[in-house]
């Protein structure tokens, strides 16, 4: 029964990673087609403001993609889950959610308060990726904590 459950993990794996390679392409059409029309419109080969965060937004959608995909072709492969990649992620999507917050739909106190809470998750998510980093543990194919040595 654990063997049919593992193929069909293998399956779902592989399904995830075939629906995130077209996403990624898709992504990686909008991000040219912004670029390109960004750069061709009123002012030639100059960004504006809000076409230089669409294209960064953009850009750091596709690297969030990327990761994704590294982090499911990682399991996929040999069964373990690399935190570090996973939590790295995180910071790169909020990262992403500080660089295209919009303050023009909301109130002082509402972008404050907003501001506050991604600044607790920035830093709860660098003491974890530093805490991971510093002790060096994944979990392995037995789903035992494992020291990397080295």
């Amino acid at each position: 029964m654990i063997e049919i459950v593992n193929k069909f993990e293998k399956v779902i794996y592989a399904a995830l990673m075939v629906m995130l390679m077209a996403v990624l392409v898709a992504a990686i059409m909008e991000l040219i087609w912004v670029l390109i029309t960004s750069l061709t419109d009123f002012s030639p080969w100059l960004l504006e403001t809000h076409e230089m965060i669409q294209v960064l937004g953009g850009f750091l959608l596709v690297l969030i993609g990327v990761e994704m995909l590294d982090t499911i072709k990682a399991y996929f492969l040999e069964n373990t889950i690399h935190v570090e990649i996973v939590v790295l992620l995180a910071i790169i999507a909020v990262s992403r959610k500080v660089i295209l917050l919009d303050p023009t739909g909301m109130n002082g106190f509402m972008f404050g308060f907003e501001l506050i809470g991604t600044g607790v998750i920035v830093v709860g998510l660098a003491a974890g990726y530093y805490l991971i980093k510093k002790a060096g543990i994944t979990i392995g194919p037995d789903m035992q904590k494992q020291e990397k040595n080295g």
